[in-house]
């Protein structure tokens, strides 16, 4: 599979959440303080919790529900209660388009 359009770079509100399906695969992108974009996972590994419905802060995003934050680069919970990683992947800027490849994990360990 190859990269595929999620969204557009303007369409990205810094230091929120935005959350992205491409088949069938839920994301959380974040365009953090930095200006960098970030891809993980959308479900909170410790509840089945939509996690662009949480909040940035820095380079993590925490749930809302339960407050376990994940590293924005790693996916790596910060805080219990999760304690399982939630995937990463990569980001391409092409102009305005934010794409990602849903098929590909970074492996970040």
């Amino acid at each position: 599979m190859t990269a595929q359009r999620a969204c557009g770079l303007s369409d990205l509100v810094q230091d929120e959440a935005r959350r992205v399906e491409i088949d069938g695969v839920p994301m959380a992108v974040v365009l953090d303080s930095n200006g960098e974009v970030h891809a993980i996972g959308d479900t909170c590994t410790h509840g089945d919790i939509s996690l662009s419905e949480g909040f940035v802060d820095g380079d993590s995003l925490e749930c809302w529900a339960h407050g376990s934050a994940f590293s924005l680069r790693t996916g790596k919970p910060l805080n219990l209660p999760a304690y399982e990683p939630v995937p990463v992947y990569a980001v391409t800027l092409d102009g305005d388009d934010v794409l990602i490849d849903p098929s590909v994990t970074l492996d970040v360990n």
